[in-house]
């Protein structure tokens, strides 16, 4: 007995070390969390093929991991690097002709109170703009070291990944205390929600870009490619998405007198702009996009501010997995949803057919 008693101390102690090793590691690393879901994201979308071309076609694991490893610093890593060299560039230049802003803001402001009664702009939300925006560049460019890192972090682990995918799966299979088909089961979740977000989100930003971009040079807004860039970029938010961007650009139109593209950009928007998305899932994306808008929306509300950008991929995977950790909970220690149901909806009850 006293044995015992000792075996159970000393695996409590040796757990509550491993526990706080964790907790101290996840603390110090949490600043490259962002470049650990990447690999992850990355490898459970590349792993199949590296398989089929390492495994059966026996190429070099090697040279194989550096090759997707380009391709995905060429998809990946250089559109983000333009993207900030874009949006620095542009920020820089706006924010170089404060007054000119301001001036066009007020302008805005006051046609909208006038035909609205409501005061959008006042001295103090102007004031309070100057003193933000001294502070804008510097912390894009102090984002843009931290997301340099974390790519060089994504990139250099996931070539061990790629190199130990499967030992490294059979590794984590030996932790998991399920049940085989429950493994399975969450296995399947995982890619069915990494591929839906990781590719579906992504090119639905693309698509609204393009289409807003297009939209903004026929009605003449200067500047179209950048808002058009931010479009895209905003898409991804949940509720508000594209009308962020092109609702205070239409109001601009408005506010300078230009009503006839101010109108036409209205109506492009709300026809194409905001509706696009609908039509991309159910044509380009149907086979990705499976999954419920609320698993998304609320998913991306709690994944960006746990996660950052990955948060997009991330945040809706947790909901999802927490709906399956219930599933498998009832499946291994109760009965299904299902029967369960039917017995207290029915039992009593004469057959209605």
């Amino acid at each position: 007995m006293p044995d015992i008693f000792n075996n159970r101390l000393r695996q409590l102690i040796l757990l509550l070390l491993i526990v706080l090793l964790a907790l101290l590691l996840v603390n110090q690393l949490f600043i490259f969390l962002p470049g650990f879901l990447g690999a992850i994201t990355l490898y459970i979308l590349l792993r199949e093929t590296y398989f089929y071309l390492t495994i059966k076609k026996r190429w070099n694991k090697t040279l194989t991991s550096l090759m997707f490893i380009a391709g995905s610093l060429v998809v990946i890593a250089l559109p983000v690097y333009f993207s900030i060299r874009l949006l620095s560039a542009k920020l820089a230049v706006l924010l170089n002709n404060q007054a000119e802003i301001i001036a066009d803001a007020k302008l805005v402001g006051e046609k909208i109170y006038s035909v609205t009664g409501f005061q959008l702009l006042s001295d103090e939300n102007i004031v309070n703009f100057q003193k933000q925006a001294a502070h804008i560049v510097p912390s894009i460019i102090n984002s843009s070291a931290a997301i340099l890192s974390n790519f060089a972090i994504m990139f250099f682990l996931l070539y061990f990944l790629l190199i130990n995918g499967r030992k490294t799966e059979k590794f984590l299979d030996g932790f998991i205390p399920l049940k085989e088909e429950n493994v399975d089961l969450l296995g399947k979740e995982t890619k069915m929600m990494i591929r839906a977000n990781a590719i579906g989100i992504p090119v639905l930003a693309i698509v609204q870009g393009i289409i807003a971009t297009l939209g903004y040079w026929i009605f003449g807004v200067e500047d179209y490619a950048l808002w058009g860039f931010l479009t895209g970029i905003f898409s991804m938010v949940p509720i508000v998405g594209t009308a962020v961007i092109w609702v205070p650009v239409t109001a601009y139109l408005f506010a300078t007198d230009q009503t006839g593209h101010a109108i036409g950009l209205l109506i492009y928007s709300l026809v194409l702009i905001t509706n696009i998305d609908y039509v991309v899932r159910l044509t380009l994306l149907k086979k990705f996009m499976d999954v419920h808008p609320l698993i998304t929306i609320f998913g991306v509300i709690i994944g960006i501010s746990l996660f950052g950008f990955w948060g997009v991929i991330f945040g809706p995977l947790l909901i999802s997995y927490f709906i399956i950790l219930v599933k498998i909970y009832i499946n291994e220690f109760g009965r299904p949803l299902g029967r369960r149901y039917k017995s207290l909806t029915t039992e009593g009850y004469p057959d209605s057919n």
